[in-house]
């Protein structure tokens, strides 16, 4: 393997070390022991299903090369799995408001399970249920945790500034160590024991199956609206009128669903972007640095809430960065000569966009427990579960359109496409803070003519 890597990933490992050992005071908060076994006990549970996911994502797009499949059978296999998750995530999401979190939370589990499975066979339709079952999947990854995680920190009484903590501390672990881990984990199973792509998606159903026993031994069961009465419908209703009634949660959905969209369309395009001439590149390792990178986002975005900053404020920096940074495709494609050559190792043009690429996914780092924290702010706890997977409808219908057309454009048009996406975040980041900050000064407003008015009969 070429030094190259090595001395990115080395790197970046440096930087996390050195943020990670060089806290201060400002940066720690003090906590309760039982916030703390709470704490732990979700990011465990977090981290494994996370790795459930993350094994299987540096060699998704290789295992179905490696089946025969060309770029536009892969792709609408790809679009299989981000379409069930738009037709089926907001049912699902409803569901887990109604009929529990922790039923979902399993639901997850057994579907994933079902998805690594099908990674075994060679048949189109085989491989497009797994997709299907994946994208379900993915719905409630992203929507029933979370939930079941605010209301049960509620329930307890815990401190509301203290699911930042526990938000932060999921995300470097989960979406960063347990990453990283997984990446080098898959590289080790498919390449260097010899084992091939599909065992890494073995690994991942054993790690779901263990996170599944903790889940179904520990958590307690909690729910959105606990009204009976309420159908699934109804449900649908009452998410509807939420985000059509209050402008911060519609755009909060927009910023989400732009930069989201972004990101699954990325971790499509970032393998054929780094290798256009069949390039031998390390897979896994490559992965294992995007994860590293993503840590030390984390990282950054836990100092920044623990020293309560302005969510609103920071996020326009994270997404306009993020917008040049898949850019850079599109800049060295026509700067940088490409080589005609097949096979061999990296371009200098292939570096400078993996380093842009790291840069990416550091903002993908911050990305997350910002989102979450501005999520349990401004989404209402009854339909929780339901209005976040409303949130992913236009991401996955997103998605599926760019998948649908990517043999129709070239790929540096599509990173063009997600650059403007991002930019068009950042302008509505912008927007909601300025929403936010109207809304707490005549709230303010109100409070005080409020406790004026006793005094004036």
């Amino acid at each position: 393997m070429e030094v190259f890597y090595y001395l990115v990933f080395g790197g970046l490992a440096a930087v996390v070390a050195g943020l990670e050992l060089g806290k201060s005071a400002k940066d720690r908060v003090t906590t309760s022991q039982a916030f703390n076994s709470f704490k732990n006990n979700y990011v465990l549970v977090y981290s494994l299903m996370m790795s459930g996911d993350w094994l299987q994502g540096p060699y998704v797009y290789y295992l179905y090369s490696q089946y025969g499949f060309d770029k536009g059978d892969i792709g609408r296999l790809f679009i299989a799995g981000f379409g069930s998750s738009m037709l089926f995530g907001t049912i699902v999401g409803s569901l887990a408001d109604k009929q529990g979190r922790k039923r979902a939370c399993i639901t997850y589990c057994i579907s994933y399970i079902l998805s690594c499975i099908t990674k075994h066979s060679p048949e189109y339709k085989i491989l497009m249920i797994g997709r299907v079952l994946g994208g379900i999947a993915t719905s409630l990854l992203f929507s029933a945790f979370e939930s079941w995680l605010v209301a049960e920190h509620n329930k307890r009484g815990f401190d509301s500034q203290w699911l930042s903590i526990t938000f932060s501390k999921a995300i470097f672990l989960g979406n960063g160590l347990v990453a990283i881990v997984s990446g080098l984990f898959a590289n080790l199973l498919a390449d260097n024991l010899g084992f091939g792509p599909v065992a890494p998606f073995d690994a991942a159903a054993c790690f779901l199956a263990i996170g599944m026993a903790i889940i179904m031994s520990s958590w307690s069961e909690n729910y959105g609206d606990p009204s009976e009465s309420k159908d699934l419908m109804s449900q649908f209703k009452v998410a509807a009128k939420a985000i059509a009634s209050d402008e911060k949660i519609a755009l909060l959905g927009a910023i989400q669903s732009l930069f989201e969209g972004s990101m699954y369309t990325f971790v499509f395009l970032w393998t054929p972007a780094l290798s256009p001439n069949e390039e031998d590149i390390p897979h896994g390792f490559i992965f294992a640095t995007f994860m590293l990178s993503s840590m030390l986002g984390s990282s950054i975005a836990a100092r920044l809430l623990a020293r309560k900053l302005k969510v609103e404020g920071y996020m326009q920096i994270v997404f306009t960065i993020s917008a040049f940074t898949l850019f850079l495709p599109v800049v060295t494609n026509i700067l940088v000569p490409t080589s005609s050559v097949k096979g061999g190792s990296i371009s200098f043009g292939g570096t400078l966009q993996l380093l842009g690429f790291c840069t990416f996914e550091a903002y993908v780092g911050i990305f997350w427990p910002s989102i979450m924290k501005m999520r349990s702010q401004y989404i209402p706890e009854e339909a929780r579960s339901t209005i976040m997977n409303f949130f992913r409808i236009p991401l996955n219908l997103f998605v599926c359109v760019v998948l649908y057309n990517v043999n129709a454009f070239p790929i540096t048009v599509m990173f063009g496409m997600c650059s403007i996406f991002l930019f068009m975040a950042a302008i509505l980041q912008r927007r909601l803070m300025v929403v936010s900050d109207l809304h707490k000064s005549s709230t303010k407003a109100q409070e005080m003519v409020d406790e004026d008015e006793p005094l004036n009969p």
